[in-house]
């Protein structure tokens, strides 16, 4: 906006005031419904019903998908991408509350065993019924070793659950490791279904290029690293999607994007920076949305490996940040300060624990006490992948330099290489330092905590014994007081133990096409399904 300084303020005026509060509402969407054991809700994402006809739609994201595979990926580019084909047994509406998908029902049964009922009259793309044995068998894929060819990297994802099988009539029955209060908080968010026939008949690499869901829209063309199109599936068990065609495509650059938008070549793209909000809320071909989102942006510092396997290191790093500059000099303010793993309004957020504030004499106190003066630290750090992440990973970077006893700098790297780096089970082969950020659409601190900061998690950087110890018996209380009390506990311990430099709770900012009608998620989820003319 020309000659005026876009803050969040304005920025949120510009975006039609979506994101007017950094509160997520409804934020007991994801537990909320734990104490209503049984859910019998229909779905209900919006989307379809239209009459249909020659409809098509173009998003672009920071990056294309890793793989057609849904089980085999921990990035939200890769599910936007995926989502489209393929469904889970539970799902979110908008607003965060579960809703039925494959399942029709879903209940617990007793302590460590809950039941889905399977619905009838779906079917793949390739024609064939789903039927409660592709059900178990996509569930075992993921929390179990070397099922369908695949040793998942999603397994924490279903935290706590150890497998499913086939019970009397279309139900699918789920075990557990002790009670798992939110077990059906990740349904809602996790675990596409596959055909188990499909997995079984088809090798790693075609299951990654190819697709066979249940889903509204059916794989068209897939250029690797380039281009997915999808065609809408006229056999949907529900009502036909309102687009007819749809494709993702990437630009890394958001000035690439919005001009791309502005141009009439693309209808929806991810992380407006706010420097170009103005551009974007002024044409008459586009609107913004906006909406604070489930992610936490941080800078991970392996525990494992100097400098940063000390305390006293780490907690230096984040007394050298002026976090509050970075929000408003790189951020223009559209970001909320976090200084633990969970962000507010998620079950388990500690209201007693603060942002580490900018104090760099005692920062420089703490490396010399950590004898690790003189330290050469390198930061990895994305570019495009989420709102102006390169220049938070060089504002980070210069103020570090600032400190008389340590040296950083910046390394760019492409998103999905450093994801895979992180994803592979192997803490020692990645990245000592590096910026990324962490969706939980679940709304609970454990679904954050468990696969990042705990010893066995999947992506973990970090080892602690209190940790582990209060997140084990957080999973086995029933959700409640006591429970959300160890979460609170461990984010306190987090806190000191800085496994991270703490940075920012992310908006998501969307540039949308203004004839679409469709509206932001704060799960980050675009759900093509959900699109429609206005």
């Amino acid at each position: 906006m020309p000659g005026e300084r876009m803050n969040r303020r304005t920025f949120l005026k510009f975006a039609g005031g979506a994101a007017a509060t950094t509160t997520v509402a409804g934020c007991t969407g994801g537990d909320g419904n734990q104490n209503n054991q049984t859910g019998t809700t229909t779905s209900g994402d919006g989307g379809g019903g239209q009459t249909p006809g020659n409809f098509a739609v173009s998003i672009t994201q920071g990056q294309m998908p890793s793989t057609l595979d849904p089980h085999n990926h921990r990035e939200t580019t890769t599910d936007n991408v995926v989502l489209q084909a393929y469904e889970g047994l539970l799902a979110r509406d908008a607003e965060g509350k579960i809703i039925n998908k494959l399942a029709t029902k879903y209940e617990r049964v007793n302590k460590g065993t809950v039941r889905f009922t399977i619905r009838e009259g779906v079917k793949f793309h390739n024609g064939d019924a789903l039927t409660p044995e592709d059900v178990a068998f996509s569930i075992n894929r993921i929390v179990k070793s070397n099922v369908g060819g695949l040793e998942s990297p999603q397994r924490d994802q279903l935290s706590g659950v150890t497998g499913a099988e086939v019970g009397d009539g279309r139900t699918v029955t789920v075990n557990s490791e002790g009670i798992n209060p939110i077990v059906f908080s990740l349904f809602a968010s996790y675990c596409d279904i596959m055909q188990k026939k499909w997995v079984q008949n088809h090798n790693k690499n075609f299951i990654a290029k190819n697709m066979n869901g249940t889903g509204p829209f059916t794989l068209k063309n897939y250029n690797e690293g380039v281009q997915v199109v999808f065609e809408r599936n006229q056999n949907y068990w529900r009502d036909p999607a309102a687009v007819s065609q749809l494709t993702f495509d990437a630009a890394q650059e958001s000035s690439t994007r919005v001009n791309q938008l502005l141009n009439g070549e693309t209808d929806i793209i991810v992380n407006v920076p706010p420097q170009d909000a103005g551009r974007v809320k002024q044409s008459n071909k586009s609107r913004l949305a906006a909406v604070p989102s489930t992610r936490i942006i941080y800078n991970a510092m392996r525990y494992d490996a100097k400098p940063f396997d000390s305390q006293k290191f780490r907690q230096a790093m984040n007394l050298a940040i002026d976090l509050p500059s970075i929000i408003s000099n790189v951020l223009s303010n559209f970001a909320d300060q976090t200084g633990q793993p969970t962000l507010e309004g998620f079950t388990g957020y500690n209201g007693n624990v603060g942002p580490y504030p900018t104090n760099k004499s005692k920062a420089e106190r703490l490396v010399e006490e950590s004898g690790n003066a003189g330290a050469n630290i390198t930061l990895h750090t994305p570019v495009g992948r989420y709102l102006k992440d390169l220049e938070i990973a060089q504002a980070v970077s210069q103020q570090i330099n600032e400190l008389s006893n340590v040296n950083c700098s910046v390394k760019q790297r492409e998103f999905n290489t450093l994801a895979g780096e992180l994803t592979d089970g192997k803490i020692e082969t990645g990245p000592k330092f590096y910026l990324i950020g962490w969706g939980n659409a679940t709304f609970d601190a454990s679904q954050t905590i468990i696969p990042l900061l705990t010893t066995d998690g999947a992506l973990t950087s970090f080892s602690n014994e209190r940790v582990d110890r209060l997140m084990k018996e957080a999973q086995n209380m029933p959700d409640g007081k006591k429970r959300n009390a160890k979460l609170k506990e461990a984010n306190k311990v987090l806190h000191d133990q800085a496994p991270w430099i703490y940075l920012n709770r992310q908006y998501s900012v969307y540039g949308v096409n203004s004839q679409l009608q469709w509206k932001a998620r704060r799960d980050e989820r675009i759900e093509a399904y959900a699109i429609s003319k206005k």
